[in-house]
């Protein structure tokens, strides 16, 4: 159960209400940041930036947020995540070797285990290493290294969020939030 209630979007202030008639799916993440209504705006418009306007593949990008909800141990953000991991092409092996903490071995390529290490020393050590970031170098644009900083620290914070509110599991929301931003 929760441990603050949910906005309800009948008697949210005006722009609240707006914000969430907007959105393709009425999500419990959403009606519990839009409690902080300054910020729940401009932090559905990262989000949404993430999610579909990053040069970053989308493909790298969930094997990052898999990994970091497995990680923080948020099973919100792992549930929300699954359904569009797998239309982003991650595949069942990857899925299954994520949910047991693995972040490298045969179903993954090189770049893959790369974006997955990178991600793991950011979630852990607030910076990868000089060896991790050279790998990282090698194979992606700074603008892509960038946005996979701003992806898992966005991450991070929703698993702090759902976690720490303590916040219900919706259903699998599929990819109605990312196909919306299209």
């Amino acid at each position: 159960m929760a441990r603050i209630p949910y906005v309800d979007p009948e008697t949210a202030p005006e722009a609240v209400r707006e914000t969430l008639a907007q959105s393709p799916v009425l999500l419990n993440i959403f009606k519990t940041v839009a409690h902080a209504e300054t910020n729940f705006r401009p932090w559905l418009r990262l989000g949404a930036s993430i999610l579909g306007r990053q040069s970053l593949s989308s493909k790298l990008r969930e094997l990052a947020i898999l990994r970091i909800a497995q990680i923080e141990k948020a099973p919100y953000e792992w549930t929300q995540h699954v359904p569009i991991a797998k239309h982003t092409g991650v595949t069942d092996a990857q899925i299954e070797a994520l949910e047991q903490g693995l972040a490298s071995g045969e179903c993954f390529d090189e770049v893959e285990t790369i974006v997955l290490r990178f991600t793991d020393e950011v979630v852990d050590n607030v910076k990868a290493s000089d060896t991790t970031f050279a790998a990282m170098a090698k194979h992606f644009s700074p603008q892509e290294i960038v946005e996979l900083v701003l992806a898992i620290g966005f991450y991070m914070t929703v698993a702090r969020v759902t976690e720490t509110l303590a916040v219900d599991i919706d259903a699998p929301a599929g990819t109605a939030v990312v196909d919306s931003l299209e």
